[in-house]
């Protein structure tokens, strides 16, 4: 397997002003991400509203995405499912369409035992030749996935080989994760990044934000990674404001279009509900927050 590592952005979905894709912007914003020197992309995420896509409208943006990309940096593909028969039917499709990984949620809507939960990874993993990273988090499912059960999973699923670890307190469960699991799974951090430093410090290999703060990401992960530790905590609390202004429930999409609009990147800020827009307000409040961040 490749050593995935770094800065793996959920690559937001663009929309117009009637709420329909915008394929563009879609193709803008992945070039820009990987102008910005991202490490990796994951699609479908839920920064991606990838809850609001219609299985169709993701079979239409994968391949295109995945082409555009051109194999300059990996994909993982978001592929989870309710149910068990079509996450595999869904990760095969992945895979078929050119997915370097899949990102998978498990099942939450019939919370499954931890049986359930073995057994719907490993048909996963013995479907596809690909790897999958488990995506624990379960603020958005209620479903809990332990150290021992991800350890479990690496140990008898073939393809598992990554965990983006989305459990608070994340610090602590990438450390129960390092101890149980060791080398055999790659650990990721997620929500918006708002403890990569402490992640990274415990045993993580990268984080995967949304996609507005890449230039800050990239620089971050750089100064780590070179042993400039005083440096990389020094560019993170810059811009703290701002992954707070972000991690607010359901409105951090929202915040993350208005950034990347403004920088030219993408034409508009639609969201589709239920995810919230930012009101005339918030958008004040965000600009106030950049306009400070940059005046640093």
């Amino acid at each position: 397997m490749n050593n995935y590592e770094g800065i793996f952005p959920i690559a937001l979905t663009t929309f117009d002003e009637h709420c329909e894709i915008d394929e563009h912007s879609q193709l803008a914003l992945i070039n820009y991400l990987i102008d910005c020197g991202v490490h990796g992309l994951a699609i479908f995420g839920n920064a991606s509203e990838g809850y609001a896509l219609s299985e169709s409208e993701k079979a239409r943006l994968m391949p295109l995405i995945i082409k555009e990309v051109r194999g300059r940096v990996p994909v993982f593909v978001s592929t989870g499912h309710t149910g068990t028969h079509v996450a595999v039917q869904i990760s095969k499709a992945a895979e078929e369409s050119g997915a370097d990984g899949l990102m998978i949620l498990p099942p939450y809507f019939l919370k499954p035992s931890a049986e359930d939960l073995f057994g719907y990874y490993k048909a996963i993993s013995d479907a596809v030749s690909i790897p999958i990273m488990i995506q624990d988090a379960p603020l958005l499912t209620g479903v809990n996935i332990s150290a021992a059960q991800m350890a479990r999973m690496a140990k008898e699923c073939a393809n598992i080989k990554l965990t983006k670890v989305e459990a608070p307190p994340t610090v602590m469960k990438v450390t129960e994760v390092k101890q149980a699991c060791g080398e055999s799974l790659v650990i990721f951090g997620g929500l918006n990044g708002h403890f990569f430093l402490e992640e990274l410090q415990r045993g993580a290999r990268g984080t995967m934000p949304g996609s507005d703060l890449m230039p800050m990401f990239v620089n971050i992960w750089n100064l780590y990674e070179a042993g400039k530790l005083a440096e990389a905590r020094a560019a993170f609390n810059r811009a703290l404001p701002l992954i707070r202004f972000e991690l607010q429930p359901g409105l951090g999409v929202s915040a993350m279009k208005h950034n990347l609009k403004a920088q030219g990147i993408i034409k508009h800020t639609t969201v589709r509900p239920p995810t919230r827009a930012l009101d005339s307000i918030a958008v004040e409040e965000l600009q106030q927050i950049v306009k400070d961040i940059n005046a640093e």
